[in-house]
């Protein structure tokens, strides 16, 4: 079923804001993120290494954490709430409703707090960040695919519906979903707060597991640059999807691995969703053009492999699913 916006949440979500993964080699995928992809280094700590895009005034949108288990992590994602009050208001929701939080102090951030949505997806809440210059305008320093800010987050979901109407009842708009022909049985979610296509996507399969958190790009050609210097830095092989246009948002995309093998997108050319008349584009889950316009399909490992959230069980989807892939295509022609 679809679900139904509350216009008046309890507090108020503004966007998609920061991520935090573990890495194994903190310099290695410090490189990566810095000479591949092109974010900017912000602060290193002996443990940590903070990372923005070029037009981003917050001081970290990336944090990578030096990893001290045996596997790497998506620790969680973060989104930004608007003032103070609306973290206040966001430990009173959760009281009210049982689910569990913690207030916790982390550098260069206001108020934050940390909780698992229903379906065990690890998040974190803030208010604020320090502030730091943006670079949007020192083009000397566009490197790669010269990302500009974080834009969205993608999680795999046992349950998607689950996840779509908690996320709706705390202000988020569905813009666009996918779901099984002639029915309105959620397979796929593209949720949004800051007026274009997503901020939060919830995606059928094996979870909670983060799939990927994108960025977005100047142009199309700055994909083909960044693929163009993933292939020179010995990286070609990470290059996971695309470059390609999907359907669902209209952006052009390209997916990239990092050392641990989480998944970053860089994009760009999707489109605003702000005024409330506009409904929700819906696409059958038959219909393969929702995933890409032109070109092959993915291959089995970007349907299939996704970051686990540390210490939390993965379950198996409510809805089961055999996706056409690249391999299949390959069999096929």
């Amino acid at each position: 079923m679809l679900p139904i916006t509350n216009f008046q949440p309890p507090f108020r979500i503004t966007r998609a804001s920061h991520v935090a993964i573990t890495a194994k080699d903190l310099a290695a995928s410090r490189d990566f993120y810095r000479d591949v992809i092109g974010l900017v280094v912000t602060e290193e700590t002996d443990d940590a290494v903070y990372l923005r895009g070029l037009e981003e005034a917050a001081h970290h949108s990336l944090t990578l954490y030096q990893e001290k288990g045996e596997e790497a992590k998506a620790l969680y994602i973060g989104l930004r709430v608007q003032r103070d009050e609306d973290i206040v208001s966001a430990e009173n929701f959760f009281k009210a409703n049982g689910i569990d939080y913690r207030r916790v102090e982390k550098p260069h951030q206001g108020p934050t707090i940390e909780f698992r949505d229903p379906v065990g997806t690890h998040i974190e809440l803030t208010s604020s960040m320090t502030t730091v210059e943006r670079k949007m305008q020192d083009f000397d320093e566009f490197v790669a695919g010269a990302p500009q800010r974080i834009d969205h987050f993608q999680v795999v979901s046992y349950d998607v519906q689950a996840a779509t109407d908690f996320w709706a009842g705390l202000g988020m708009r569905l813009a666009e979903y996918t779901a099984k022909d002639g029915t309105d049985e959620l397979w796929g979610s593209w949720m949004e707060v800051k007026g274009n296509t997503h901020d939060l996507v919830f995606t059928n399969g094996r979870g909670p597991r983060l799939h990927h958190f994108a960025y977005t790009v100047p142009d199309g050609i700055s994909l083909l640059h960044a693929a163009d210097v993933a292939g020179a830095r010995g990286f070609g092989e990470e290059i996971d999807r695309g470059p390609g246009r999907h359907g669902i948002s209209n952006a052009l995309f390209l997916y990239l691995r990092d050392p641990d093998q989480h998944r970053v997108e860089l994009f760009t050319t999707h489109y605003q969703f702000i005024d409330l008349e506009d409904e929700p584009i819906r696409w059958d889950i038959s219909d393969a053009r929702r995933a890409q316009l032109w070109g092959m399909p993915a291959s089995r490992r970007w349907f299939f492999e996704a970051s686990e959230f540390p210490d939390e069980p993965v379950l198996e989807p409510l809805l089961t699913a055999a996706p056409s892939t690249l391999e299949d295509y390959l069999q096929l022609h």
